[in-house]
């Protein structure tokens, strides 16, 4: 069931940009207060404005980088000070690199790890207890297509998100008795700058449809949440690549990594 969520207050993290910046401005065009959460300061000092002005709604901008240990907690004790109580959380924060784990790369697998699990994991525990007191609120985890594609080059990047999968696939029932819904959503490629693609590819994807807009994804995610589905998984390319992927032979499967590394 679709629920007015005017008034209400949501967390976006890494949510001044891609998807992060779609989900505030259509949160805030549905009537709701929204904190951004991002590591680039100039946009934080600019955009709160903007959802502000143009939707007015309070908006506000907290700097934190997340993949640190204790960025969750800072960001509910940031919270608590403002006597701000969060009804909807968006963790949507990620990072993205192809290449294979070496000594060069495992710096960022490392934090890609602590920002795709840790996290979430903790924000979802501090502001889910939170809602489950209030018995409201609604918890959006951004997962992706590559949870069900472990694959190389993306190693860290499809086991985080299939780690995020599974969490949030479980707190969905451990939440639904208080009135708290968790969605997990679950998109194949997307016009952001995360996968760092020339403009004149990310163009001829979106224009066949194997990449979608953040705009079209942000609407069915939000959809998804207000009607409290377990799982969102927008697009046809969600059910039918995975599905041919799996069908390769392994030995396939290695010639074209082999065609790929950007070592070889």
């Amino acid at each position: 069931m679709m629920r007015d969520i005017k008034g209400y207050n949501a967390l976006v993290t890494g949510g001044t940009s891609g998807m992060g910046w779609e989900f505030c401005q259509q949160l805030a065009a549905m009537g709701c207060n929204v904190l951004m959460v991002s590591v680039q300061k100039e946009q934080l000092g600019s955009l709160p404005q903007v959802l502000s002005s143009q939707y007015g709604v309070k908006a506000w901008g907290l700097y934190m980088d997340l993949s640190a240990e204790s960025a969750a907690d800072k960001i509910w004790a940031y919270c608590e000070e403002q006597h701000l109580d969060i009804d909807i959380l968006v963790n949507n924060a990620g990072m993205y690199f192809f290449h294979e784990i070496d000594a060069a790369t495992q710096g960022k697998a490392l934090t890609m790890l602590r920002l795709h699990t840790f996290a979430p994991t903790r924000l979802t525990m501090l502001f889910g207890e939170a809602m489950k007191a209030r018995h409201r609120g609604y918890i959006v985890n951004m997962s992706s297509m590559t949870a069900n594609l472990p694959a190389p080059g993306i190693t860290v990047y499809a086991a985080t998100k299939a780690y995020l999968k599974s969490f949030s696939q479980s707190m969905y029932f451990e939440l639904a008795p208080y009135g708290v819904g968790v969605t997990t959503v679950l998109p194949a490629a997307v016009a952001t700058p995360l996968y760092q693609m020339k403009p004149r590819m990310m163009k001829l994807g979106v224009a066949v449809g194997l990449i979608r807009t953040p705009q079209w994804l942000v609407r069915r995610a939000l959809r998804g949440m207000l009607c409290r589905r377990r799982v969102v998984k927008p697009g046809v390319v969600n059910y039918i690549l995975p599905l041919l992927i799996k069908l390769l032979p392994n030995g396939l499967k290695q010639k074209i990594w082999n065609k790929l590394n950007v070592k070889k």
